[in-house]
């Protein structure tokens, strides 16, 4: 593994980023669940609140809890600066998303306006003590490497996540009017381009070539990437703001414009990606080398539906259902459960190994994970991916096997996790 660069002495202890990891896939169970009682009615709108639900159960619960803790844990390796008090912080941010996750969801499903505002106090302090923490990194960072400047655009993104899905959310829990109906379209767009697929790019130009043994990704694409998927972004949010307003058909081309560009730039990260696999210098079967091979094919095809959906002929009913499946489940899922087979039981062994000491070994991180449960994994997030897809395009056939796949691969990831935290614990023990 090509470790350049990085500086472990920094990192928290396992317990820090394991909280998020070993909670994650819970989330996405209760979303299973969700899904197998609403049934088809889910896959009818992306506005009714069920679907809501599962979306934030999902996109909170499931991805940003895992995003958190790989940021808790890489962040201070890649920057050389450590997090004041870790346990402190790890504890405060998992527990107010855990508990504003789950007021959230009962807000929505339960239509309880109570549920919404407590929510809405919980994630906004946890998530603001997350962002605090991750600046007080990066503005101390030794080593501003593209890694470091991607994932601090990414906290940019989620700063104003933040406050787009806050005010979504005060709007419904206090029943006020929306200064904007753009709004609507600017948070999943912030969430999933800018925080979501900003933090994926700055966490591939490190994990790809340090774990997967390719080549090292082109400089002028590290340079450049973060910085104009976020200009780009905050241009699309003034045009679509303007046409709202307006409706002058220059602010809406624009906004075609902004559209065209990001799509283009996630294929161009998708190409690159396959393309450095392909040439690896490690030929053995890799289980996160397929994820991400998946993960990468389905963020191409959403970029490609993305831009179909603004060409009036080639639109459709199912079309924002179905980019929600490949974004959520088929790319950032894909991206995360291949990144938790391969960093968690690498962290497992990491840490074993500096307990251990010199001149002295512990398993290594194969053992922690054999590859028979990592290829479980892998099949049951693709039947799971297959289903979600089929449930988009015709719910009434699809959505109950795709809430029972989805729940088996929820599981799966949950054992598997489950699997290392125990084999580390022993080890630890002895």
């Amino acid at each position: 593994m090509q470790q350049d660069g990085l500086d472990f002495k920094q990192a928290p202890p396992i317990t820090v980023p394991f909280r998020f990891f070993l909670t994650a896939p819970l989330f996405g169970v209760l979303a299973a669940l969700a899904m197998l009682w609403y049934g088809p009615d889910l896959f009818v709108s992306r506005w009714s609140p069920a679907t809501l639900a599962v979306v934030h159960l999902l996109t909170l619960g499931s991805m940003t809890m895992v995003m958190a803790g790989a940021m808790t844990q890489m962040l201070p390796v890649l920057a050389g600066a450590p997090v004041a008090r870790p346990r402190t912080v790890a504890a405060i941010v998992h527990s107010t998303l855990v508990m504003g996750t789950l007021m959230m969801a009962g807000g929505f499903l339960f239509a309880q306006p109570l549920l919404l505002k407590t929510a809405l106090w919980l994630l906004g302090s946890g998530l603001s003590i997350f962002l605090a923490a991750t600046l007080s990194i990066i503005t101390r960072t030794r080593n501003p490497t593209p890694t470091v400047f991607a994932v601090g655009l990414s906290a940019a993104a989620l700063a104003v996540t933040l406050v787009l899905g806050l005010t979504l959310l005060a709007s419904r829990a206090w029943g006020f009017a929306l200064p904007s109906a753009a709004l609507r379209d600017l948070h999943p767009a912030w969430a999933l381009m800018g925080w979501t697929g900003l933090l994926v790019a700055g966490v591939a130009y490190q994990v790809v070539p340090m774990f997967q043994i390719t080549p090292h990704y082109p400089h002028w694409l590290t340079r450049a990437f973060a910085g104009v998927i976020f200009a780009v972004l905050a241009l699309l949010s003034l045009a679509q703001w303007q046409a709202q307003g307006a409706g002058q058909p220059s602010w809406e081309w624009l906004a075609l414009v902004c559209i065209f560009v990001l799509a283009a730039a996630y294929i161009l990260l998708a190409g690159v990606t396959i393309d450095l696999q392909r040439k690896r210098r490690r030929r053995l079967p890799d289980v996160t080398v397929e994820f991400w091979r998946y993960g990468m094919a389905c963020l191409g095809l959403s970029a490609l539906l993305l831009v179909s959906q603004t060409v009036a002929p080639l639109r459709f009913a199912q079309s924002d259902l179905l980019l929600g499946v490949l974004v959520i489940v088929g790319a950032a899922m894909s991206f995360i459960s291949g990144m938790l087979c391969k960093i968690v039981p690498f962290l497992a062994w990491f840490h074993l190994q500096s307990k251990a000491g010199v001149g002295k070994s512990v398993p290594n991180v194969r053992a922690m994970l054999p590859e028979k449960l990592q290829r479980l994994q892998l099949r049951s997030h693709l039947a799971a991916l297959a289903a979600c897809v089929g449930a988009a395009l015709a719910p009434s056939l699809f959505a109950y096997p795709a809430a029972l796949l989805f729940g088996a691969a929820s599981v799966s990831v949950l054992w598997n996790m489950m699997s290392v935290a125990k084999v580390y614990r022993r080890l630890a023990a002895a």
